[in-house]
């Protein structure tokens, strides 16, 4: 199962977050996100749990503590396709909607 993480502190490493999630059981990969540009951690992750019950029990011992400064928001991650993202799920010819009728398109 994999787990969404966010509130990290900034510091926290890889390690760190699988180190956190091990004693509640297996971890398969636990990745802090980190910014492109910068190289400094976004303030969240994904662990990744073979063994569901285990996760779930992460999940709901995790949830709603301190590591620093705020809270963590500990779920199950949701899964992600291109949809669901923004910009796209847009037709093709859609011109970023702005060929609805009405919009000043059909004058000739």
């Amino acid at each position: 199962m994999k787990i969404f993480v966010a509130g990290l502190p900034y510091d926290l490493d890889d390690a760190e977050l699988e180190e956190i999630f091990e004693k509640f059981g297996k971890v398969i990969s636990a990745k802090v996100a980190m910014d492109r540009e910068t190289g400094k951690s976004k303030g969240f992750g994904f662990v990744d749990m073979p063994n569901s019950i285990e996760a779930k029990d992460a999940i709901e011992s995790m949830n709603d503590i301190s590591l620093g400064k705020k809270p963590l928001v500990v779920k199950e991650a949701e899964e992600r396709n291109a949809a669901a993202r923004p910009g796209m799920n847009r037709s093709p010819n859609t011109n970023g909607g702005y060929n609805k009728p009405g919009f000043n398109n059909d004058r000739n």
